[in-house]
């Protein structure tokens, strides 16, 4: 995985966009609201399983009308993390805090998706069960650990 790394940063198109500081920051901005979008959504559907948002509506209409904005956000993060990662994989991959970042990432997607499959089956029944509730509260604290830990990469590492 290493060798990809290496030959990743020194891909001729790789090293174009990262040279370039508008490109850069338009994937920065990329980055950033990508991940407002979806943590904010996630948030949002996740508040209304535990019964703190949204109380006049379904669980699954919150869910229907917040999802496509959901899949747009991890779309724009991984598209601009991608880019943002090639300029200095090598780095980001010798990081232990770059590699705990992608494992909550794709924990918190996995139990996004699990809301996603069983938030219309939550909203029929009179109440909500107590482990949707948990999962919606643990994909919260995951989406948290992940800007945390986004945040500390450059600070621990020095990557980014």
């Amino acid at each position: 995985m290493l060798h990809f790394c290496e030959w990743l940063e020194k891909n001729p198109w790789i090293v174009w966009v990262d040279s370039s500081i508008v490109i850069s920051l338009i994937l920065e901005i990329l980055h950033y609201s990508g991940f407002f979008l979806l943590v904010g959504s996630t948030a949002i559907v996740d508040l209304r399983v535990m019964g703190l948002a949204a109380r006049r509506r379904t669980p699954a209409e919150v869910a229907n009308q917040l999802f496509p904005w959901m899949w747009t956000g991890l779309l724009m993060v991984v598209f601009s993390g991608f880019f943002m990662f090639a300029g200095d994989a090598a780095d980001f991959y010798g990081a232990i805090t770059f590699r705990i970042k992608i494992v909550v990432v794709v924990v918190a997607v996995a139990f996004g998706l699990i809301v996603r499959q069983y938030v219309p089956r939550w909203g029929q029944r009179p109440s909500i069960p107590a482990s949707a509730k948990i999962v919606a509260f643990l994909s919260l604290l995951l989406w948290i650990g992940a800007i945390l830990i986004s945040v500390e990469v450059p600070a621990i590492s020095g990557v980014g």
